[in-house]
């Protein structure tokens, strides 16, 4: 079932910026929810930042798992008239976070770092549950006090990649590599550690590195071209959703030039990058909603809950573009707890 993109904005604001539905059901925040009936109904807000496979893909897990758990218990976990699809834009999200409040919900997850942002800053006067899913790094961007004990009204579950993972994999597949691009948005929190940890792990092997950043498609298809041009042999990009959305974009200048594109999530591989790696997403989206269900069901606090990491060692090759690049990724098998292949789509299936 595909979600909704359900914004409900104020007269004359951002009109055109999305679709919106089914805003004005009234219901209880946490205890006080409605009865339907045998069981309990619970509304959840789910606020994805973008629309990119990696978050979709969240999102249905998260959709999915609320129903199984909610067939299981007896009770229903109201989602429809509560998803939303920020598209990137600040105004939109601070007016979803208006109306999921005004809504009075029971239950908030927010998908990926910036709109995790916007929802907690909401919800704190209310003190409603937040639930943040593909979160990179929740202590750095201020939305947690320690990865073990939250503190306040949230946790839920990160996407922290392993950098030196990843360009292992890269020094495995081209070991004489002497140039890197760095391509991702210097706005997304996401992508801030990363792209240290990478300069710092490039440097030390003496490997030199171009960095080229955008904030919108267009301007990272220009950093693109330009790290193409610079001559570089392979491009890193972390769990960046500017370079993720814009991937489709992208993907054919660096196949076409024979750059290998190495990835902080399966579905850059997905849309068309040589190598993603990193967490199963299925499984993080199905580990948020369940932390949901024992907050709203189980009683349990947010604040006591620790942030959940997954497994980091899932590398997604895409055959079509290693074939065209002509890159062998045999030596993948030995370093990862899996490798998946992949051909080019636009969403997961």
């Amino acid at each position: 079932m595909r979600k909704k993109l359900a914004v409900c904005l104020l007269t004359g604001i951002m009109a055109a910026a999305t679709v919106m539905t089914g805003c004005g059901k009234t219901g209880g925040n946490g205890t006080s929810a409605s009865s339907e009936g045998n069981g309990t109904t619970y509304k959840v807000g789910i606020a994805q930042y973008v629309d990119d496979a990696s978050l979709n893909q969240i999102v249905k897990a998260v959709q999915e798992e609320l129903d199984a758990k909610g067939e299981e218990l007896g009770v229903t976990f109201d989602y429809e008239d509560y998803t939303y699809n920020g598209q990137a834009d600040s105004t939109v999200m601070n007016q979803i976070a208006s109306d999921m409040i005004a809504e009075d919900v029971d239950a908030i997850v927010p998908v990926a770092t910036p709109v995790a942002m916007v929802m907690q800053a909401a919800a704190e006067d209310t003190q409603t549950p937040v639930v943040f899913s593909a979160v990179s790094d929740p202590v750095s961007s201020g939305l947690v006090a320690d990865m073990n004990a939250p503190g306040g009204n949230i946790t839920g579950t990160s996407d922290a990649l392993d950098t030196k993972a990843i360009l292992d994999l890269m020094l495995a597949a081209q070991p004489d590599i002497k140039k890197v691009g760095l391509l991702y948005d210097k706005g997304q929190d996401a992508s801030k550690v990363p792209i240290e940890d990478a300069k710092a792990y490039l440097k030390e092997k003496g490997i030199e590195y171009v960095e080229k950043t955008g904030n919108t498609t267009d301007e990272i298809s220009l950093g693109a071209d330009a790290l193409i041009a610079a001559g570089c042999e392979a491009v890193f990009t972390p769990t960046d959703n500017t370079v993720m959305t814009a991937e489709l974009a992208i993907f054919e200048k660096f196949e076409d030039a024979k750059v290998p594109q190495y990835c902080g999530a399966d579905s850059f591989a997905l849309n068309g990058a040589f190598c993603g790696y990193g967490v199963n997403y299925e499984e993080l989206g199905k580990a948020t909603a369940d932390m949901v269900v024992d907050i709203l069901v189980n009683g349990k606090n947010p604040a006591e809950m620790p942030v959940q990491t997954m497994n980091n060692g899932i590398a997604t090759v895409n055959t079509e573009v290693a074939q065209a690049i002509g890159i062998d990724y045999s030596k993948f098998a030995d370093m990862c707890e899996e490798v998946k292949e992949v051909q080019t789509a636009e969403e997961f299936e």
